[in-house]
């Protein structure tokens, strides 16, 4: 079941642990997207909080968020951007996205197929998606006091299988939010220091966050139409047969 928006809200913007989380969040997703200039950037879910950076170069920034979460207007002084959708029913044009971003969508999500097939519709050829989950083996995915303590928490394993059986290429993957989802003090001043720490020891510490990436993977059209009609060249192609001399 999907978190309400205004819960979300709340969280990310308005408490000192969630607005840490959106920068460590944010950041990694930088570094994996360092721009989309030109490019049709979408989010689903509550993904607002990683769009921003995209606002100034990107053709167009929508944030889509599911009827049961509910919607709230984006971005704060400027002409809105986000929009209220059916969860497996978006208004976009198929094939028409070139980065999509998933967060709070997938785990919350009571038809995930529906959504994954929705996800691989709307993304273009070259497009890529960026699926954001909680991993189970975090401290994040166990406490209800952040918004990845509620849905589906996955291993890599378990997401990147998904994804392949709904025809994405998973090309690769990063973990964050290494630090306790904790208001207490000592940790939000020691925040810095231990994703970086984090980072460093990632096979033997687990971050509260799966960030996989993938392409969309189109199979090649299978059958003897298209190898016959190339097999056969073009007759105006073909030389002119000699013809034969008239008897006088």
């Amino acid at each position: 079941m999907h978190l309400d928006v205004q819960d979300l809200r709340n969280f990310y913007y308005r408490s000192t642990l969630g607005r840490a989380a959106q920068k460590t969040v944010r950041d990694e997703v930088k570094k994996m997207w360092p721009e989309a200039h030109g490019q049709t950037v979408v989010g689903f879910g509550f993904a607002v909080p990683l769009l921003r950076p995209y606002l100034k170069d990107a053709r167009r920034v929508t944030a889509l968020m599911p009827g049961p979460q509910g919607v709230m207007p984006w971005p704060a002084g400027m002409p809105n951007l986000s929009v209220l959708c059916e969860e497996v029913s978006w208004p976009i044009e198929t094939g028409h996205v070139d980065k999509l971003v998933l967060m709070h969508g997938l785990e919350t999500s009571e038809q995930p197929s529906a959504l994954l097939d929705e996800c691989f519709r709307v993304l273009g050829p070259g497009g890529k998606a960026l699926f954001i989950v909680p991993n189970r083996a975090g401290l994040w995915s166990r406490s209800d006091r952040t918004p990845f303590g509620y849905g589906r928490p996955y291993t890599l394993s378990q997401l990147e299988t998904q994804l392949k059986r709904h025809h994405f290429m998973p090309e690769r993957n990063e973990t964050t939010l290494y630090q306790p989802p904790s208001q207490r003090r000592f940790w939000r001043k020691t925040g810095a220091l231990m994703e970086r720490m984090g980072h460093s020891l990632s096979m033997v510490v687990s971050g509260g966050v799966i960030m996989v990436e993938v392409s969309k993977r189109v199979h090649a059209p299978s059958g003897p139409g298209l190898r016959e009609a190339v097999r056969k060249p073009l007759s105006i192609l073909s030389p002119s047969p000699a013809k034969e001399p008239k008897p006088v």
